[in-house]
């Protein structure tokens, strides 16, 4: 949860930061009306716990004989969350926030409102619903996250918890989810609903990731070879890349060792392969996946951090 920022309004970053928020509130309300909310599925935080009070609640209210609206179960118990998380733990939660959690509410109550149908899912296999509205929760999610605010719920209740027991917060994250979860199987007395719910977590939690990270394409490098000095140069000049020697020894021979460290593409990956397959078979190379590459060469960091 970011703390209190300074912005210039109508800035070029303020209009970014709150288009963000404005698009990603919008693609999570889809996710959940059109996916994940006609399956009751459960997939922790706020907004699970509002789909249990929405399906127990039908019948019970003239004004919403369907059930209580999520969104606005949400936006009710979200505002106290908020105002107890200042007090307890400082002011920690912007606007940005604020508008995130009232956004996402709204959106998720007028789009299930304008539906013809809202209780009907877009596809009725709950499996593809689970992956295609676990995708666009994480990506609306995601760039809700990028404008440095949330969308409010679980995670309040966690950082309060933490503030008390000193527990780490990511566990605490992951335990209030779960109850959640379990409050669905609770509720509608159906197994199917936490499994088809922590799936549903699992993928959005990657598309989150995705959504602030990117895909990378690029690979990571250790390379061990007595022919090192051609090697670099293969690096160096045929692939324009940058590279690291690393002083080692062998834990065997006990023979001082060049490691060069090396990120490139992964069609620069087969070229390098082939290239040290000829010069040295008997060369040591270690290839591992990117999950984001900053710095000369790659993404700017500055930029990564304005964007």
């Amino acid at each position: 949860m970011p703390f209190l920022q300074k912005e210039k309004i109508f800035s070029f970053n303020w209009f970014k930061d709150y288009s963000f928020i404005t698009i990603g509130s919008f693609i999570l309300a889809v996710g959940f009306v059109y996916f994940i909310s006609p399956h009751k599925i459960v997939p922790g935080g706020l907004f699970g716990v509002a789909i249990v009070v929405h399906y127990i609640t039908k019948g019970m209210f003239e004004l919403w004989p369907d059930g209580f609206p999520i969104g606005l179960f949400s936006l009710l118990v979200n505002i106290p969350l908020t105002l107890a998380g200042i007090k307890i733990l400082g002011p920690r939660f912007g606007v940005k926030t604020v508008v995130g959690f009232v956004l996402s509410s709204v959106f998720i109550d007028l789009i299930t409102y304008l539906r013809v149908n809202s209780e009907a899912p877009l596809v009725n296999d709950v499996l593809l619903s689970c992956i295609f509205g676990g995708v666009l929760i994480g990506i609306g999610t995601g760039l809700i996250f990028k404008s440095r605010a949330t969308s409010g719920g679980s995670d309040i209740i966690a950082m309060i918890i933490a503030r008390y027991t000193g527990m780490q917060l990511g566990q605490l994250m992951i335990y209030v989810d779960s109850v959640i979860v379990l409050l669905g199987l609770a509720a509608f007395q159906d197994w199917q609903i936490p499994l088809y719910s922590w799936l549903v977590i699992y993928i959005s939690g990657k598309a989150i990731d995705v959504t602030l990270e990117g895909v990378s394409y690029n690979k990571a490098l250790f390379i061990i070879s007595a022919r090192h000095e051609e090697i670099k140069q293969k690096i160096l000049v045929d692939l324009e890349r940058g590279g690291t020697y690393f002083q080692g020894r062998g834990m065997f021979t006990n023979e001082e060792k060049q490691i060069i460290y090396t990120v490139v593409s992964r069609r620069e990956v087969a070229i390098l392969e082939k290239f040290i397959s000829d010069v040295d078979p008997d060369a040591f190379i270690t290839i591992m996946d990117t999950r984001e590459i900053l710095g000369e060469g790659f993404q700017s960091i500055k930029l990564k951090v304005e964007s």
